[in-house]
């Protein structure tokens, strides 16, 4: 093989190996589209969200290289002029989870009716991880603590997430009750009997 023949084959295989990077680049870029997509749809208006969590092994993996540490959900609502408010995790834990628990939090968000709602927000939270085979749901509950800056009427678009950064083991990611087929479900459910919207 001549010289040009080969500086020609080197040149085609680098071209090559920038198109299956670009490829793959263009793959998880599309897949966190096409979850965005699937969750904006799925906002809801009554105080609770189901949370459809797909590719959890790679979302697990980007969050232990730190390429994506956290994942969140679109806006939802307790009421169509109600709070405003999102779910946050983090497939490889969050301060005293890191590396060794999955971190879910709540964040409330800087809503257009916050001037007529009641704060602090006091309402009874709970985060649940689905058990698909219907048998031992994980559920942690907690009450806002009305004195803490994260359930004070939010002054940028989030306030600081409040939650549970040790919710459950890492290892519950490889639980086929809680990930069936690399998809996994977290439900929020805010308490709204005692809220009044305008």
């Amino acid at each position: 093989m001549s010289t040009s023949d080969s500086k020609m084959v080197g040149s085609i295989e680098h071209k090559l190996a920038e198109q299956e990077r670009t490829s793959g680049m263009l793959k998880v870029h599309f897949s966190e589209l096409e979850l965005q997509l699937q969750a904006s749809l799925a906002s809801t208006y009554n105080g609770s969200f189901l949370w459809r969590i797909p590719d959890v092994k790679r979302r697990k993996r980007d969050a232990i290289e730190g390429k994506t540490t956290s994942i969140c959900t679109p806006p939802f609502y307790t009421g169509r002029n109600g709070y405003k408010m999102c779910i946050r995790a983090y497939l490889n834990g969050n301060g005293i989870g890191y590396n060794t628990h999955l971190s879910i939090f709540f964040v409330l968000m800087k809503g257009e009716y916050d001037p007529l709602l009641k704060w602090p927000f006091d309402y009874k939270v709970s985060l649940i991880m689905v058990d698909q085979d219907h048998k031992r749901h994980i559920v942690q509950t907690f009450k806002p603590s009305p004195s803490s800056s994260s359930f004070q009427r939010p002054k940028s678009d989030m306030n600081i997430a409040s939650g549970c950064p040790k919710f459950a083991e890492l290892k519950i990611l490889d639980n086929e009750s809680y990930v069936k087929e690399d998809v996994m479900y977290i439900k929020a459910i805010v308490d709204t009997t005692r809220i009044f919207h305008p």
